[in-house]
């Protein structure tokens, strides 16, 4: 029986990630008591006991939990920032081109982030094929519901709503020096940093990610785009393609809340076109997409122990 460990259970991505695993039984969950959890010596040895350890840390404490991993076998999915971009790390997007053939065999896997996995399924695909080119310059925004943030958002949250401050859309990063723009245009061979607008809205999970494209920049038309999405994510994988998923015309940021799938839709007119991806920013966005390199790295049913269609 295969043998995970969650290296910073406690947080809202290691907690999910458990809660999803809970009714499995074909590996055994590694767990430290509450007095060990952050004793280097049992970390340590639970690490290398296991054939799959998430981390689910912030992102100088993942760095040292990587060194302390010495058994070669152990497969190691990092749910932070820390190694998205770095050499010797699989970026953990299963649904990408030639990704999940890749992740099967690797050892060090960088599990996604939020934003860019709404940002990453719509533009990746258009740039690889050549439907917009590198050094396309495009916008961004993309709505999150406040767990994303962490326990303390979640508390901050909990005590202000309904504080006017709080109902309303936040919007952050307004230095344009998000922390996920790294990956975005790594992993889309961009040229060119796309203007990103990240915005906190008053719900608990689900997330929308929106790209603009006018048609000067798109080598083809919007119908291209659709056939594209529906033939690379047509392969069974947690992304799929929605002719149109809107709910008589709006577009919730919190439909698909609760579940680790995603959907990319296609809107606007021949002029200006819009892309949208939905999902949860907890699912896909995190923990789900975490299960899922899990799955594929030990040969399981790609969705087993997820929610999705």
């Amino acid at each position: 029986m295969k043998r995970v460990f969650i290296d910073g259970s406690a947080g809202t991505t290691g907690l999910r990630i458990r809660e999803r695993l809970e009714g499995r039984r074909d590996f055994e969950l590694v767990v430290l008591s509450d007095e060990l959890r952050k004793d280097v010596s049992a970390r340590r040895d639970a690490l290398n006991s296991a054939d799959v350890a998430f981390l689910c840390l912030p992102d100088t404490a993942a760095v040292e939990a990587v060194s302390l991993v010495e058994n070669r076998q152990t497969v190691v999915i990092d749910t932070s920032t820390a190694h998205r971009t770095a050499e010797g790390w699989e970026y953990g997007f299963a649904e990408l081109s030639g990704r999940r053939e890749r992740i099967a065999a690797a050892k060090r896997i960088a599990n996604p982030g939020c934003h860019a996995s709404g940002f990453i399924a719509l533009v990746e695909p258009l740039v690889r094929t050549g439907l917009v080119s590198a050094d396309v310059a495009l916008s961004s925004f993309s709505l999150t519901g406040y767990s994303g943030g962490g326990k303390k958002m979640i508390a901050d949250y909990g005590e202000k709503l309904p504080s006017d401050m709080y109902l309303g859309g936040r919007q952050y990063a307004l230095g344009q020096s998000h922390k996920h723009l790294p990956e975005m245009v790594k992993a889309c061979g961009l040229s060119v940093a796309p203007a990103f607008c990240p915005v906190i809205v008053p719900h608990f999970s689900g997330m929308e990610t929106s790209v603009t494209l006018f048609a000067r920049d798109l080598k083809g038309t919007p119908s291209d785009i659709k056939a594209l999405y529906a033939e690379c994510y047509g392969d069974g994988g947690l992304v799929r393609f929605v002719e149109d998923g809107s709910e008589s015309g709006v577009l919730s940021s919190a439909a698909l809340s609760g579940r680790d799938d995603m959907e990319v839709s296609v809107y606007g007119n021949d002029e200006r076109i819009l892309l949208v991806s939905r999902f949860d920013n907890l699912g896909k966005g995190a923990s789900g997409a975490a299960i899922q390199n899990m799955n594929i790295a030990l040969g399981c049913d790609e969705c087993a122990g997820l929610v999705c269609s």
